[in-house]
């Protein structure tokens, strides 16, 4: 594969246990769509707004749209947007964003699961074989997840994975209509050179 920025191949689907990641793909839409409505209250607190408003509530509109934009972001070098699969059926979305190459080489992770499949390993493991694919695949040399302090959740998730913690961003991202401080967590891959699915307990070779 080619260093970055330009171009990201479509990765090949990855998994561990019950638990996979895959590239989003058109068909994935519809469900998405379902997901995003039917966990409105609890996925709300969480998601980013645009100061002074503006804006589709996630959900409330095609989501064709949206996935063919995620590919053109692929294929620009700029984010891979895959989606998190139990037991081969579609129960949220990751993405891997925010890509820099050059001498930075980074990006950043965000996710959001379904309620009913919550507390289940998820969002763990997904997390942790993105993180394996963006070190291996696309030859990044630090991720990074941001994290609001009031969410427990998420932050269960990154200390699963042993994430170091760098501080607290005052203000940082405008979410559900304020700017909100957020936690951030960094894994770089000399610290996980067997693989982040190790600190989950997988055989490595």
């Amino acid at each position: 594969m080619s260093p970055l920025p330009n171009p990201i191949e479509s990765p090949a689907e990855r998994g561990y246990g019950r638990v996979s990641i895959r590239e989003v793909r058109g068909k994935d839409a519809a469900i998405l769509r379902r997901l995003l409505t039917e966990n409105r209250e609890w996925l709300q607190p969480w998601e980013a707004t645009f100061p002074g408003g503006g804006g589709a509530t996630p959900g409330s509109q095609p989501f064709r749209p949206v996935v063919r934009s995620m590919h053109r972001q692929r294929r620009s070098g700029n984010g891979v947007t895959f989606v998190m699969l139990l037991d081969g059926q579609v129960v949220g979305q990751l993405s891997v964003s925010d890509i820099s190459a050059g001498a930075l080489r980074s990006a950043s992770i965000g996710y959001w699961i379904s309620r009913h499949v919550a507390g289940q390993g998820v969002t763990p493991a997904a997390v942790a074989l993105a993180i394996d694919y963006a070190f291996a695949e696309l030859r990044l040399h630090r991720i990074e997840i941001c994290i609001r302090p009031e969410n427990s959740a998420s932050l269960r998730v990154v200390q699963k994975l042993g994430l170091r913690y760098e501080g607290r961003r005052e203000r940082y991202i405008h979410i559900d209509g304020k700017w909100c401080d957020h936690e951030s967590f960094a894994v770089t891959v000399e610290e996980v050179k067997r693989g982040m699915l190790e600190r989950l307990g997988a055989p490595t070779t």
